[in-house]
């Protein structure tokens, strides 16, 4: 006897076909181009710590005073959807006590703009759109997707080139894990500048044009393993300068120097906070609606195929029992 299909089990096959093809994309196709760094950023961290200055109005280094670093990053929307890339334009501050609260940065004991522009999958630098300074390496304000525990070459803008961190270990920001990465800088010349030569030991010279110099002490960064996000930083800057051509620090004046300068506790916690967030939704559409979809899906299907198969008896809904003739009765 020929079976007829239900319409519920057609539905029901059809439903969890969709949610099948729903999880495979989600997972192969949607996550991953997820993963990408956003356009619309806009974030501020402050790092924080004791140190030294050059003091221009008392002509001398003052020592032991606190120092406060701003970094405001801001993604550049338009540009960016335009060029289909990740434009941010970065501010960075460096106060003293006398220069904080600084209602405008140009007051500020040193303050720089920069301009990234970089791959939104990749992190790979991208030398276009007004870029400054030109920058090399994997890694900048953050680290790409998916952190590696290997070394990186992260970009120093003070140094002007790239420094080498070396994973070390696993560790905790404000309870979230992430990946710690180490590294130095030795001194190294960075430019010139013109003094008085009575400031690098020359007092003999009017004007002379002496070296900068760069190094830092210690260079310590936290990355999201997932996200790349900068979950801690610790910096140690000295910036000095040098009569030309010396062939020692012994006159060098302190232009800037700090054992350790780190992100406020403010400023991880809130790290920490994004950071969730950004897992969270690749959380999402990586596994939690893909695996619900898949199973559901599957449910669905398997039940709908059942239910084909099985099928109804055609006409057999139609004949009342008691109409039916039993074959125990004679035609």
């Amino acid at each position: 006897m020929r079976r007829t299909t239900s319409p519920v089990s057609l539905v029901l096959l059809g439903i969890g076909t969709f949610l099948l093809v729903l999880a495979a994309m989600l997972a192969w196709y949607v996550e991953p181009r997820a993963q990408r760094t956003p356009i619309d950023t806009d974030a501020t961290t402050v790092f924080t710590g004791q140190g030294s200055y050059f003091d221009a109005k008392k002509v001398k280094t003052v020592d032991g005073t606190k120092l406060t670093i701003t970094r405001k990053v801001r993604g550049d929307v338009a540009d960016s959807e335009a060029g289909g890339r990740a434009i941010w334009d970065v501010s960075t501050s460096v106060d003293t006590d006398d220069t904080l609260p600084a209602s405008d940065p140009h007051d500020a004991f040193q303050w720089t703009v920069e301009r990234w522009v970089t791959d939104r999958k990749t992190n790979a630098p991208v030398h276009c759109c007004g870029e400054s300074p030109r920058f090399e390496g994997e890694a900048y304000l953050k680290f790409p997707f998916g952190v590696e525990r290997r070394s990186y070459r992260w970009w120093d803008s003070t140094l002007g080139a790239t420094v080498e961190l070396r994973f070390k270990d696993r560790t905790e920001i404000q309870g979230h894990e992430g990946y710690l990465f180490t590294g130095t800088v030795d001194p190294v010349k960075t430019g010139t500048r013109q003094v008085p030569g009575v400031l690098v030991g020359q007092p003999d010279r009017g004007q002379v044009l002496a070296e900068e110099w760069y190094a830092n002490h210690g260079i310590e960064l936290v990355a999201d393993q997932r996200t790349g996000r900068i979950l801690y930083a610790a910096i140690g800057p000295r910036k000095t300068l040098r009569a030309p051509g010396a062939d020692s620090d012994d006159n060098e004046v302190v232009l800037l120097e700090s054992k350790r300068i780190a992100f406020t506790e403010e400023t991880q916690k809130k790290q920490v906070e994004l950071a969730k967030a950004d897992n969270r939704k690749l959380q999402l559409v990586g596994l939690t609606a893909p695996v619900g979809a898949g199973g559901l899906g599957l449910l669905l299907a398997v039940a709908g195929s059942v239910m084909v198969f099985r099928g109804r008896p055609e006409g057999t809904a139609a004949v009342p029992a008691s109409a039916r003739i039993p074959e125990s009765v004679p035609r």
